[in-house]
C-alpha cells in the first residue's frame, strides 16, 4: 500500500472518532449543567469541556468567556478550531475522497452523506438545546455507522489495519484526557470528594465514554473513583479503556508487520505500553499519582503516533 493511502485511512478514522468524542463531551457537559445549582455549585463545566477537548488555550484567542453558547459554537462549528466537529467531518470526507477505492460503498456513503447533511441542515449551527441534541445524535450515529460499516464490510488487509490504528490511537488519547481532567482539575478545592458534585461529574464521564452501564455490570457498586479509574484504564473488556485500545493497537500493528514481513519500532513501542498496562495495578497507580500516570500515557500515545507516521506514513 502507498504510504499516502495508509495516511489517509489512518487520519480518516481518527477524524471520525474525534468528532464523536467531541459530541459525547458536549452531551455529557449539557447533562451536568442541567442539574440544579445546588449540585453543580460554582464550577464552570464548559471550561472543563474545553480542557477535555484540549482546546482551552486556542478558545481564549477568540472568546472572552467559556459559556454554553461560546463553547458549543467553538467545539462544534467554528472553522478556526481544527478539531471542531465541522472540521473533523470535512477532513474525514477529504481523506475518504482520496482513498475512495480503498473504502467500501457503505463507508463512503456514510461519510459523504454526513458531509452533505452538515452543509444542508447544520450550516448555520444550532439555535436551541433541542437542535443541539439532534446535532449531537447525528454526529454519534455517523461515527457508529462508519465504524460498523468498516467492521462488517472491509477486507481484513492493510487498509483495514491502518484504519483501526487511527481509531484506537485517537480513542486512547480521548479516554486518557477526560480521565485526567477529572482527577487533576475538575473538582474545585472547596468541594468534597464523594459529594454531590463529585458524583455527577463521575457519572457524566462514564456517560461520555458509554461506560455507565458497563460500570454497574462489572462492579455492582455505587460510583467510586478508584473503580472508575480501574475500568477506564486497566479493564480490557471495555472497548474504550486504555488497556483495550492498546491490545487492539498491538494486534493490528503485528498484523501489518506480518503482512509486510518486517517488525519495527511501532510494534515494539505498542507492545511496551500494552505490557505496562497489563502489569499495572490501581493501588500502585494511586500511590504514584493518577495524573502523573495518565500524563505519561498521553505522551507515550503521542509518541506511538509519531513512530507510526515515520515508519509507514511518510
Amino acid at each position: 500500500m502507498l504510504s499516502r493511502t495508509a495516511e489517509n485511512l489512518f487520519w480518516l478514522a481518527r477524524y471520525v472518532e474525534r468528532a464523536e468524542y467531541i459530541a459525547r463531551t458536549i452531551d455529557a457537559t449539557l447533562r451536568v449543567t442541567a442539574l440544579p445549582a445546588a449540585y453543580i455549585g460554582k464550577t464552570n463545566e464548559w471550561e472543563s469541556a474545553l480542557l477535555t477537548a484540549g482546546a482551552s488555550r486556542s478558545f481564549y484567542d477568540t472568546y472572552a468567556e467559556a459559556n454554553e453558547h461560546n463553547v458549543v459554537e467553538y467545539l462544534s462549528f467554528n472553522p478556526a478550531n481544527p478539531s471542531s466537529i465541522r472540521n473533523c467531518i470535512e477532513q474525514a470526507r477529504l481523506n475518504s475522497r482520496a482513498v475512495r477505492t480503498a473504502l467500501t460503498v457503505e463507508m463512503w456513503d456514510t461519510i459523504n452523506g454526513a458531509w452533505i447533511e452538515l452543509q444542508e441542515v447544520w450550516s448555520k449551527g444550532t439555535t436551541s438545546r433541542e437542535e443541539l441534541a439532534r446535532f449531537l445524535r447525528f454526529v454519534q450515529e455517523t461515527s457508529l455507522r462508519f465504524d460498523g460499516s468498516a467492521y462488517r464490510t472491509m477486507l481484513r488487509n492493510d487498509a483495514y489495519w491502518f484504519s483501526r490504528l487511527g481509531v484506537h490511537l485517537e480513542r486512547a488519547d480521548n479516554t486518557a484526557r477526560i480521565l485526567d481532567v477529572k482527577y487533576h482539575v475538575l473538582l474545585p478545592d472547596e468541594e468534597q470528594v464523594g459529594g454531590p458534585l463529585d458524583f455527577y461529574q463521575w457519572r457524566s464521564i462514564l456517560r461520555a465514554v458509554s461506560a455507565l452501564t458497563a460500570y454497574h455490570w462489572v462492579y455492582r457498586e455505587t460510583l467510586k473513583p478508584w473503580l472508575i479509574a480501574d475500568l477506564l484504564i486497566l479493564n480490557d473488556s471495555l472497548p474504550r479503556s486504555l488497556a483495550s485500545c492498546y491490545d487492539n493497537l498491538a494486534r493490528n500493528l503485528d498484523q501489518i508487520g506480518v503482512a509486510y514481513g518486517r517488525q519495527g519500532p511501532a510494534q515494539r513501542h505498542a507492545r511496551g505500553v500494552r505490557n505496562r498496562l497489563e502489569h499495572s495495578h490501581m493501588d500502585d497507580i494511586f500511590q504514584r499519582g493518577v495524573h502523573e500516570f495518565i500524563q505519561e500515557f498521553i505522551a507515550d500515545n503521542a509518541r506511538l503516533g509519531e513512530i507510526i507516521t515515520k515508519q509507514y506514513l511518510v
